[in-house]
């Protein structure tokens, strides 16, 4: 499967610089790994905290 990151990074919302934007397989896999989401389920405001945990994601759409 080819990796379309040019087309992914107009969709990716997040302000942290790393090695992973735009490549939604390996950022997936990392979150995971944290037990967090990436920053594309997360509204901007909320992006820019850093706060990507399962709980806050779930708190939004209660």
């Amino acid at each position: 499967m080819e990796c379309k990151k040019e087309e992914n990074l107009k969709m990716c919302n997040c302000t942290y610089p790393c090695s992973k934007k735009g490549v939604c397989c390996e950022c997936v896999t990392y979150h995971r790994g944290l037990g967090e989401l990436p920053a594309c389920f997360f509204p901007d405001d909320v992006e820019k905290t850093y706060d990507r945990s399962i709980a806050r994601f779930v708190a939004l759409h209660k």
